[in-house]
C-alpha cells in the first residue's frame, strides 16, 4: 500500500481506519478489486516524532471499533452503489 492513497479514512481521536483498494486474481482467473481496512493509533514518541501502532489501550478500543464500523459501512455503501450502477440491485452479504 506504499505510495497508494486510501479510498476513505475515518478518525476518532488518535485512532484512524483507512480503506484501501487491492487487486486480486479470483479463483476463476478474473481480476477483482477488494477493499481492505487498516487501523492504527498515532502518537508522539519521547523525541516528539510521530509514530504509528496497532496496539490500543482499554480506552482506545471503542475508538478503534468506531473507526472500523465506519469503514465497514463505507464498504457496504460502495458495494450497493456498484450494484446500482450495473442496473442490478442485489442484497449485500454480511
Amino acid at each position: 500500500m506504499a505510495g497508494q492513497k486510501p479510498v476513505a479514512k475515518f478518525k476518532a481521536g488518535q485512532i484512524s481506519a483507512a480503506l484501501w483498494e487491492n487487486e486480486i486474481i479470483a479463483k476463476n482467473g478474473h481480476r477483482a478489486t477488494v477493499l481492505k481496512a487498516t487501523v492504527e493509533r498515532r502518537y508522539k514518541d519521547r523525541d516528539g516524532n510521530w509514530k504509528s501502532s496497532g496496539s490500543f489501550s482499554r480506552n482506545e478500543i471503542p475508538l478503534a471499533i468506531y473507526c472500523l464500523q465506519k469503514a465497514f459501512e463505507k464498504i457496504i455503501e460502495m458495494q450497493i452503489d456498484e450494484s446500482s450502477d450495473s442496473g442490478v440491485v442485489e442484497e449485500v452479504p454480511v
